[in-house]
């Protein structure tokens, strides 16, 4: 019996398919990459939380050997960690979001995988451990330091995932940039070696001569970090901090870096 033309037949929810799939992929590339990344390394993940830990004591005792005081508070490992923990959270993530496809190339072979499960794969096993990290530092120390200080955890919250976001576009683009031209990563990685100087890590912005200031302002990470101090010290207002230019920032570079990317995917995996 023929089904008349405007009978209603049953179709497969491709978009459910479609997401479902996306999910599969980005799972096994993030078990991939936790296998890779820190399974085959002694000590695993151990050295997520060691290597962080230990530049902020080294920093933290450099300091206090030239300085009576730390720039706010009584704790030279608490300010050194709001400034260097944020800002190795940045580096971290924008670095292997950038080496996001040569790092699943072999698995980009495959249809069912595609180049935005590779860049979200890297980017939120990336910032989970990240984040963690940052998580057992802080509390370590303010359980065996004495900090006095009073925790607020939505500057905390909203600076890391400002973190985060910048990170993800700044990596977009390099991914793209780096893989049409191979000598972009040791330009950019030349040029951006003075931001762990310039980015607030050892100093506070309001302590900056004015001159200093009107160029400090447009650095992200100053206000990445000027915010996550502002959750650990309550007396810091940071009226500088500006959330909608780095929002802003990132979202204009990510649009940017997703085009890019769309469009030059698979010349990139050519090469």
């Amino acid at each position: 019996m023929a089904i008349p033309p405007d009978f209603p037949t049953a179709r497969p929810n491709t978009g459910v398919l479609r997401s479902f799939a996306a999910f599969r992929s980005i799972s096994a590339l993030m078990l991939r990459e936790m296998s890779t990344s820190y399974g085959g390394k002694p000590g695993g993940y151990a050295w997520a939380i060691l290597e962080p830990l230990g530049a902020i004591l080294i920093l933290a005792f450099g300091f206090s050997l030239l300085i009576r005081t730390p720039p706010m508070g009584n704790s030279f490992v608490l300010f050194y960690a709001t400034g260097f923990l944020p800002f190795s959270l940045y580096m971290s993530l924008s670095n292997v979001v950038a080496r996001s496809l040569n790092f699943s190339r072999p698995l980009l072979a495959y249809p069912s995988v595609s180049w935005i499960d590779a860049l979200l794969a890297r980017l939120i096993l990336n910032a989970l451990t990240n984040v963690l990290v940052c998580y057992l530092i802080f509390t370590g120390i303010l359980l065996f330091t004495d900090t006095r200080t009073v925790v607020e955890i939505m500057p905390i919250v909203t600076a890391f995932s400002l973190a985060i976001l910048l990170s993800m576009a700044i990596g977009t683009l390099n991914c793209v940039i780096g893989g049409l031209f191979p000598t972009w990563d040791m330009l950019w990685s030349i040029a951006t070696r003075p931001l762990f100087l310039v980015s607030g890590v050892f100093f506070t912005f309001d302590s900056m001569p004015s001159t200093l200031q009107d160029y400090l302002w447009w650095n992200p990470l100053v206000h990445i970090i000027g915010l996550t101090r502002q959750g650990f010290y309550p007396m810091y207002h940071g009226q500088y901090i500006s959330v909608a230019y780095v929002l802003l920032l990132s979202m204009i570079i990510l649009f940017f870096g997703l085009l890019l990317m769309r469009r030059y995917h698979r010349v990139i995996l050519t090469k």
